[in-house]
This record gives structure tokens, C-alpha cells and sequence, in this order.
């Protein structure tokens, strides 16, 4: 594929914990993610004790410390428990949840994030630490949902919008090679926007689907040559809503990759309408790439 140079290396594993369910399925999901590259778990709880300074006494701040410390020995012992190979490292961050797991996780990392916090409903909303992290991200997101349906799929689903998702398919390819899975590359076009809104132009549905599979055909051939051990299946499908495809293709995937747009708008750098409806309702756990360079600008 062009423009890439040898192996993809995924880098280190970064969870956030925050004593709630879902952060400790994701620490235990981030584990084994660890394993699989065989790379370093950095275990992240956000005591934020310097803003909370402002208005609580010395010794509730002690108080919150030792929780965090707390939290993380205990975590750090439950993945050891079943991932007694991984090296865990843990960190008690001074600082709040969002910047602590970015700066942490630098120029290479892959942040893991649960899909709710300890705040419940509102933890879904816009705002959340785990939206905030991926709206801002520089370097790969996880987001772990869909764990509890049990039982493996052997599918790696990575979505590609145009050929300018090669690096984000790339990923895709990794990680199942990583797993011993299949990988599915799937391009989902919105009809009515290709036709401009023109009813009038839907008869010429085949001729647009052709323009739309060239693109996907671009990524995949680049992903053959790259991997040619690994199992590659495209699909190009046209359907009135992209985020309803590919949350129903999630069921049948172990882990989807999307590429993330770069540029200020709707939510924010990383995320768009797609990826933000993704994150709320995959039924596997959801890992964005950011995009970089020509078309980062897009709508998903």
C-alpha cells in the first residue's frame, strides 16, 4: 500500500479506571489486547486532586488518594489474575480523566475507555469522559462496549468511507492478524446523498454503487498485498443510514475500526455523526483511527 513503511506496530495499551462495571470490563479487555501485541499495560486512574485542592482539606484529598491507589492494586490484581504474563504498570494521575489518558498515551498509545463512567445515564451523553477522550483524540481509541454477549466471531469489521481510509484498514488488518481472524472490509454509502437528494436520480443506483466499490477495491487490494496470509471479505452496501449498517454488522464482529475526521465541526475533531452514534450503539467494542492528511474533513 502506498506510502507505508514495513509492519504496522500498534504500541502500547492504556486503560482508564474509574472504580465503575464498565471501566473494569474495559481494563480486562485492555489486558487482553496487551497480550495479543505483546506490549505493556498502563493502568490510569484520574484522582484529579489538584482541582479538587481548590475546595477540599488536606486530608480528603489524602482520602482520595489512597482510594485511587486502592482502585488500581485491586485492578492491577484482577487482570493479573488472568492475564499473568501482562506487564502492568498503574498510575495515579493528579490531573482529570481526559488529558491525564491523553498525555499518557503520547505519540504512539492506544487509549481503552469504557462506555460508561460512574455517572450512569448521563455518562452516555455528550460530555462524557470516554466521548471526550476519543472527540479528542491523536492516537487510537477504543471504546469497549458489547463484551457481555460472550462467544468470539473470528471477524475484524473495519469501515471504509474512500481511499483515504488505507491507514485506518491497515489497523483493521493488524488487529485481526493479531486475533487469527478474518477481516472485513465494508463501505456503506448514503443513496440519497450520492443522488444529491433527487429522487428522480435512484434509478441510477448500479451505476453509483459501481463509483463506490472502485474505492473500496483501492483499500483492499493495498490490504491483500500488505497481509497476504490474512482472510479479506469487502462489501459495498447502499442504505439510507450508514450508522444502522454498521451497527448491525457489529454484531457479527469481534472489534470495529473506523477512521476518525480531523477537522473542527460537529462534535468534535475526531468524532462526526457516524462514529458518535457507533460509540453509543456498536455491539462490539469500537476502535477509531484519526484521519490525517486529504479527505480528514468528512462527515463520519
Amino acid at each position: 500500500m502506498e506510502g507505508t513503511t514495513g509492519r504496522l506496530e500498534l504500541g502500547a495499551v492504556i486503560v482508564g479506571v474509574d472504580g465503575s462495571k464498565p471501566a473494569r470490563q474495559a481494563a480486562l479487555w485492555a489486558a487482553a489486547e496487551a497480550v495479543r501485541r505483546d506490549s505493556p499495560l498502563h493502568i490510569v486512574h484520574a484522582a484529579d486532586t489538584d482541582r479538587r485542592a481548590l475546595y477540599l482539606s488536606v486530608e480528603s484529598i489524602e482520602r482520595v488518594r489512597n482510594a485511587g491507589q486502592e482502585l488500581l492494586r485491586d485492578t492491577a490484581a484482577a487482570i493479573r489474575d488472568q492475564y499473568p504474563g501482562v506487564h502492568i504498570t498503574t498510575e495515579l494521575s493528579r490531573s482529570s480523566a481526559v488529558p491525564s489518558l491523553h498525555r499518557t498515551a503520547g505519540l504512539r498509545g492506544t487509549v481503552v475507555v469504557g462506555n460508561r463512567g460512574l455517572g450512569g445515564f448521563e455518562s452516555l451523553m455528550l460530555g462524557s469522559v470516554g466521548l471526550k477522550v476519543a472527540a479528542g483524540a491523536t492516537t487510537p481509541v477504543i471504546v469497549v462496549r458489547g463484551v457481555e454477549k460472550g462467544g468470539e466471531a473470528g471477524v475484524v469489521l473495519a469501515a471504509v468511507r474512500d481511499e483515504h481510509d488505507g491507514e485506518c484498514a491497515r489497523y483493521a488488518a493488524r488487529e485481526a492478524e493479531l486475533r487469527q481472524a478474518s477481516l472485513r472490509l465494508l463501505h456503506v454509502w448514503n443513496v440519497l446523498e450520492s443522488a444529491g437528494l433527487a429522487v428522480t436520480m435512484l434509478d441510477n443506483v448500479e451505476g453509483m454503487a459501481g463509483e463506490q466499490v472502485h474505492q473500496l477495491t483501492a483499500v483492499a487490494d493495498g490490504i491483500r498485498d500488505e497481509f497476504p496470509a490474512l482472510t479479506v471479505q469487502t462489501d459495498a452496501e447502499g442504505s439510507l443510514t450508514v450508522a444502522g449498517v454498521l451497527v448491525e454488522a457489529s454484531h457479527h464482529a469481534d472489534l470495529l475500526v473506523m477512521g476518525g475526521r480531523r477537522s473542527p465541526g460537529y462534535i468534535g475533531r475526531t468524532l462526526g455523526r457516524t462514529t458518535h452514534t457507533l460509540l453509543h450503539h456498536a455491539h462490539c467494542p469500537v476502535q477509531l483511527i484519526p484521519r490525517h492528511g486529504p479527505g480528514h474533513g468528512s462527515e463520519s
